[in-house]
């Protein structure tokens, strides 16, 4: 491997997910920030947007101006027509970050969006959902990195911008333009006419050769967010994705060759010991305490804890097929022991359940009745608990799932849920087995995120991850790695279904081989940590700074 660590004077990032923890790529960012600070000397800023319809700073942002923001923030910012706040974000590494409100640009939209199409073809008027406030924000954060550039690197000095997914696409077209010095990388995580193929239902994988990107946004309804990501993918200086899978469709439906930057993980999230012993018997006793609440059933110690997580995707993540194959090796009178199935989902929440809080601050033996409370498989209330995918399905097949109770918490889990009081990491170190048998999947980060903490995980074989576990591990159907591999294709739902079931039978019945593939896991996990995967950044950096 070449020794050349490329050190740009100024390596400035920007996402929609910077201090706003919703989705994967807010772990990607928070994991990589540490190994970023450490490569680059503090060189680094990422620039996030800030939300005006928080009262309050997001509990991740450490309101006090870093060193490097210092003087611009005091002689630059303010001469600015944006306003700004400049902190820390809470992270390993706490990395400088610049928070941005974006909503000053609203009155300058039709301007903006015309010289976007002048220059770039971009059709905004065919825009919709979070088209504007996406667009918008990158504008404002490409209107960040250019006063930046100009106070912080002087001009022989290479500045580097990062720009994540189609959301900051537009802000990668505004910095061309108006800031030609910063070479530019686009990070596109996932395709939007990709997502949308597969969540619509369609055949993805066996028609890819023949999908036209232009053609099928235009069906699909999105063209605009498909326009703004294409011409982004060939704007930029260096474009990239993070499997070899997505590099697929960028090259089909993008029609730009990219370069594949996996994710890693940052090991120091993980606690270590007699620490890590007390967290998970911590996660368990929760996690249990709820069920038999919510369920009225009690529960052994031994109960097998299973969970899926992410996007509320239900086909693209394999939330049904999870739902299918929990229920067949529930009623197939072949597991060892009760088994609770987690579904952590982010939904539409109303709130924390008043009857299940009452049971669980309220320990009186008289109270628990050994029945299920009505919803029994439901620690939130929803606003549309009748009509939402994942609740509907729960409730019209309750009880037909024999040894697996479901619980689905469908709240984003930051301490303050009402329930758990827990985040989520807090809850995964206690659980026994993960499963995220996805459909499209562009590299996994929740497999990856589950490995690192030790607990065993199934992923298959469209997704990034599960790729590069076969690649690097020899993953394959079992344990032995802590890492599973099922097969999945466009048609072989019902097998995908059996392979899972299967796995959940040969589930080890004892503790010691069980903490066999938990150290497996972490074993495989440590092949996938930043210290490793960020040197594939660093060749993206080499190539962007050999250009004139």
């Amino acid at each position: 491997m070449n020794d050349f660590r490329p050190n740009p004077s100024l390596l400035l990032e920007t996402s929609w997910e910077v201090c706003n923890k919703q989705g994967g790529i807010y772990t990607v960012l928070t994991s990589r920030a540490h190994e970023m600070m450490k490569r680059h000397d503090g060189r680094i800023i990422f620039i996030g947007p800030l939300l005006t319809e928080q009262e309050d700073f997001p509990t991740d942002f450490e309101n006090t101006v870093p060193a490097i923001l210092e003087d611009w923030h005091r002689d630059a910012a303010p001469s600015l027509d944006l306003r700004y706040v400049c902190g820390s974000w809470r992270t390993p590494g706490s990395p400088p970050v610049v928070l941005v409100d974006f909503e000053p640009l609203y009155a300058q939209k039709a301007t903006l969006y015309y010289e976007m199409w002048e220059h770039f073809g971009i059709q905004s008027n065919k825009g919709y959902g979070d088209y504007d406030e996406a667009s918008l924000f990158g504008i404002a954060a490409a209107q960040t990195m250019h006063s930046l550039c100009e106070y912080l690197c002087p001009e022989d000095q290479p500045a580097i911008g990062i720009f994540n997914e189609w959301m900051l696409g537009m802000g990668l077209l505004y910095s061309k333009r108006k800031t030609p010095r910063l070479k530019t990388l686009f990070l596109t995580h996932a395709t939007t006419t990709g997502r949308s193929i597969a969540g619509n239902n369609k055949a993805l994988y066996a028609y890819m050769p023949g999908y036209n990107g232009d053609q099928m946004a235009a069906e699909l309804g999105v063209e605009a967010k498909h326009g703004i990501e294409k011409a982004a993918a060939h704007q930029s200086d260096t474009f990239a994705t993070v499997s070899e899978l997505t590099a697929k469709e960028c090259r089909q439906l993008l029609e730009r060759d990219p370069m594949v930057l996996p994710n890693g993980f940052e090991p120091n999230f993980v606690p270590q010991g007699e620490e890590y012993e007390r967290r998970r018997a911590e996660a368990r006793k929760r996690l249990l305490h709820v069920a038999e609440h919510l369920t009225g059933k009690r529960l052994p110690a031994d109960t097998l804890l299973i969970a899926t997580s992410g996007r509320y995707e239900y086909r693209n993540k394999g939330i049904d097929l999870f739902i299918d194959a929990a229920s067949e090796a529930g009623r197939s009178g072949k597991l060892r022991t009760p088994t609770l199935a987690f579904i952590l989902v982010p939904a539409w929440v109303a709130g924390a359940r008043a009857d299940l809080q009452y049971l669980l601050n309220h320990p009186d033996p008289t109270e628990y009745k050994e029945k299920p409370l009505p919803y029994p498989f439901l620690t939130h209330w929803l606003h549309d608990i009748q009509e939402q995918t994942i609740s509907k399905r729960l409730d019209e097949s309750a009880g037909s799932a024999g040894e697996v109770s479901f619980i689905f918490v469908p709240c984003y889990l930051n301490r303050k849920d009402g329930i758990f009081g827990l985040g989520y990491y807090d809850l995964l170190i206690g659980m026994d087995l993960t499963v995220f048998p996805s459909y499209y999947e562009p590299w996994g980060y929740t497999p990856l995120e589950s490995i690192a903490f030790g607990i065993p995980t199934v992923t298959t074989d469209l997704s990034g991850f599960g790729l590069w576990a076969m690649q690097e591990r020899g993953s394959r159907d079992d344990f032995s790695t802590g890492v599973a591999v099922i097969k999945r294709t466009d048609d072989n739902y019902a097998e995908a279904v059996q392979a899972i079931a299967d796995l959940l039978y040969r589930w080890p019945a004892e503790s010691t081989d069980r903490t066999a593939c938990r150290l497996a896991a972490m074993q495989t996990a440590s092949h996938a940590e930043w210290r490793l995967f960020y040197d594939r950044y660093e060749e993206a950096y080499s190539e962007l700074l050999s250009r004139d």
